[in-house]
C-alpha cells in the first residue's frame, strides 16, 4: 500500500514578538492510503498546524512533507494549487459555506474553481454527492437556512466533488451536538470504506477517537503515540 502522506522531522515555529513559540517538534509520521485517521489532543496541542502542513497551507520551519510522495517545499506556488484543488479536501469545523448560494451551488464552487467540467458533468458529480449524504431535498436551499449538521453535510459533500485523494477534517464535530457528530463520522466512514478515500481528521472528543481506524496523539507539538 502506497503512502498518502509522509512527514519527516517537522518543526513550526511561529515568531510572536521578540520571542517564539514552537508549534510542533520534530513531528515524524506516516499515514497509508485508505487510513481513517484522527489527530488527536487537547486545544493548543498542535492539531490544526498539522492539519495546515498537510494541507499545504503553511510550511514547516524544519523537515519535510509528502504528499502522495510529492516533496511540498519543491513544489512552485501554482504547483501547490493544482495539488490543493485535485488531490485534497477540506471540511472546516466552523463549514465555511457560502451563505448567498444554495446547496447545489455550494457543493458546485470547487469544480467551477477547479475548471474543465461541463455543466452535464458537473451536475452528475453533486447530484450523486448529494444523495450519498442524504442532501437532495434541500439542494435549492440557502446554507444559512440549514441545521448544523446538514451544513456539515454540505461541507463534507463540498469537499469531496473534486474526487480528491486525501480528505482533511478540522474538528468536524466541534459545532454539532453529538448524536449529529457521530452521524457525521459514520457518513465520514462510509465514505471511505466506499471510496478508499484517505481521512485525517481531529479531534479532541474521546467518543470520535474511538470511530478512527487509527489515533495519533500530540501533546504539546511532539507525538505521544502513532
Amino acid at each position: 500500500m502506497s503512502l498518502a502522506v509522509r512527514i519527516e522531522n517537522v518543526s513550526k515555529v511561529y515568531p510572536l514578538g521578540k520571542t517564539s513559540v514552537q508549534a510542533l517538534k520534530n513531528i515524524e509520521l506516516a499515514i497509508q492510503e485508505g487510513e481513517f485517521t484522527t489527530i488527536a489532543g487537547p486545544s493548543g496541542c498542535g492539531k490544526s498546524t498539522l492539519l495546515n502542513l498537510i494541507g499545504c497551507m503553511d510550511t514547516p520551519t524544519t523537515g519535510e512533507v509528502y504528499v502522495e510522495g510529492q516533496p511540498i517545499s519543491q513544489l512552485k506556488d501554482k504547483e501547490l494549487t493544482r495539488l490543493r484543488l485535485e488531490k485534497l479536501g477540506f471540511i472546516f469545523q466552523s463549514f465555511n459555506l457560502i451563505p448567498v448560494l444554495t446547496v447545489y451551488q455550494n457543493i458546485e464552487f470547487p469544480l467551477l474553481i477547479h475548471g474543465g467540467f461541463t455543466k452535464k458533468e458537473r451536475a452528475a458529480r453533486i447530484d450523486a454527492l448529494m444523495e450519498e449524504v442524504g442532501l437532495q431535498p434541500q439542494a435549492q436551499q440557502k446554507s444559512n437556512e440549514l441545521s448544523g449538521g446538514q451544513r456539515q453535510r454540505v461541507a463534507i459533500a463540498r469537499a469531496l466533488v473534486t474526487q480528491p485523494r486525501i480528505v482533511l477534517a478540522d474538528e468536524p464535530t466541534a459545532n454539532l451536538d453529538s448524536a449529529t457528530g457521530e452521524r457525521i463520522i459514520d457518513l465520514m466512514k462510509t465514505i471511505n470504506r466506499t471510496h478508499k478515500t484517505t481521512f485525517i481528521f481531529s479531534t479532541h472528543d474521546p467518543q470520535v477517537m474511538k470511530q478512527a481506524s487509527r489515533v495519533v496523539r500530540l501533546k504539546d507539538g511532539a507525538v505521544l503515540e502513532a
